[in-house]
């Protein structure tokens, strides 16, 4: 207890929890879509989402390569410093820009922004001694909350209310990414990191470090992946993270398809921090279910899956916004559940010191997958350039394919279990064996 107490103590957490409050308060984050239609005329809905929206996607994919195997060698708080410059350039250039090439510009930086996700997580557990992983986790998932929650219901509230216009809400944004930036400045710097500084002690030239560094990098790649449980929880991860954040990004396009009517009111703060918070209870009801995943895994994978996927279908079509914010607000629950569920078990069968490489490189195959679906079904120069709806039919029908894929992979592990518990039972054990003698 009176280590606990130290612990929280510490000058590191509070800094910390500030930090992540001001990076998630992003009011404008949910009114981004209706804003530039408003203030860049010569930019349709149709241009924002085929020639705009996807450089989004290509920097997030490029950034979180160059982040997962730079963020030891740089110590981890570089990228944190870099990344609210990153998202306050973007919002800058949106706000006093009008120009065609700087909305480009600005999804860049927002998708580089996106993929210093991985640095945050790892530079938070380099910090924390191990037997507070599940403190700490707490602790910043609550921050993160309360950042993303407050966005929803101050930037609704502000526009609801007429306090503020969308422009409005991209300066408060602007000046709580300039806060973040200096208050990062002030985080505790760490000098021991798992690959490239592991020991200062040691008397070793650069190039050996590095050597060693990426061989031991290398080792937690084979040993994370060569359980075939591991690749069947993170091959699910990967696709269904690559399809929550393409439903995340270009849900606001489908709304105002729905909508058809800029004088009407729209909710969206108010969605994304209903999400948030029914994201971060399901978040702690997988946390509190005994169930034996090992047997049951693939089902409710399944599940979940395919009724992600029905839920997307009923997005599509429907004709009410209301709707499709129920709909949304449903499939991101049982997003966070399962994906709870998922890196729960990919952390039981990982060494401790690969988490951060692990599920970095889940990370960068969710958003190469992303990428190849972006190139399909958004843009018009490779792919078919789909409108809203039919994008979100795609997606609901990715999602019943990921549950179809999941069924496959159930019965034919219960085949395999049924086999070997066959070929068990043929086999008699010596000390059983009957001896005749004559």
């Amino acid at each position: 207890m009176l280590r606990f107490i130290e612990y929280l103590k510490s000058v590191y957490f509070f800094p910390v929890y500030v930090f992540t409050f001001l990076r998630e308060l992003r009011l404008s984050e949910g009114f981004l879509f209706p804003y530039l239609l408003q203030n860049f005329r010569n930019v349709t809905g149709e241009t924002l989402v085929q020639s705009v929206y996807p450089w989004r996607t290509f920097a997030a994919t490029i950034s979180v390569f160059l982040v997962l195997f730079s963020v030891d060698l740089v110590k981890y708080k570089c990228w944190l410093n870099v990344s609210c410059i990153f998202y306050a350039v973007a919002t800058g250039l949106v706000i006093f820009s009008h120009k065609y090439l700087s909305l480009q510009i600005a999804q860049v930086f927002y998708g580089t922004f996106s993929a210093c996700e991985v640095a945050y997580f790892t530079y938070i557990y380099a910090k924390v001694d191990k037997d507070y992983y599940q403190q700490v986790t707490s602790h910043t998932r609550a921050a993160i909350l309360a950042g993303r929650a407050t966005s929803g219901v101050m930037g609704q509230l502000l526009v609801s209310f007429k306090v503020l216009d969308y422009r409005g809400l991209n300066f408060i944004t602007f000046g709580a990414m300039i806060t973040a930036t200096v208050w990062s400045l002030f985080l505790p710097s760490v000098k021991k990191t798992i690959y490239f500084h592991q020991d200062t002690s040691q008397q070793s030239s650069f190039i050996e470090k590095n050597i060693s560094a990426y061989k031991l990098m290398w080792t937690h790649f084979t040993k994370g992946y060569a359980n075939k449980y591991t690749i069947k929880w993170s091959v699910w991860w990967a696709l269904a993270t690559c399809g929550f954040i393409q439903v995340q990004v270009y849900m606001q396009p489908l709304w105002t398809a729905i909508v058809n009517d800029p004088n009407q009111n729209i909710y969206n703060g108010a969605v994304e921090a209903v999400l948030t918070i029914l994201g971060f209870l399901g978040a702690l009801f997988a946390g509190v279910l005994k169930v034996d995943w090992q047997t049951r895994g693939e089902l409710a994978l399944t599940c979940c899956s395919l009724l992600q996927g029905f839920i997307m279908l009923i997005s599509s079509q429907t004709q009410y916004v209301y709707v499709s914010y129920i709909c949304y607000i449903v499939f991101g629950g049982l997003y966070h559940l399962t994906i709870t569920i998922a890196s729960s078990e990919i952390a039981k069968n990982i060494e401790e010191d690969s988490y951060g490489l692990i599920f970095g490189i889940n990370t960068f195959a969710a958003l190469l997958i992303q990428t190849v679906l972006t190139l399909v079904v958004v843009t018009g120069d490779v792919g078919f350039a789909l409108a809203p709806r039919q994008q979100y039919f795609v997606y609901g029908m990715f999602h019943v394919v990921l549950g179809f894929m999941y069924i496959i992979i159930g019965l034919a592990s219960w085949l395999a279990s049924k086999r070997d518990y066959r070929r068990a039972s043929t086999v008699i054990p010596p000390t059983t064996r009957t001896v005749i003698t004559f």
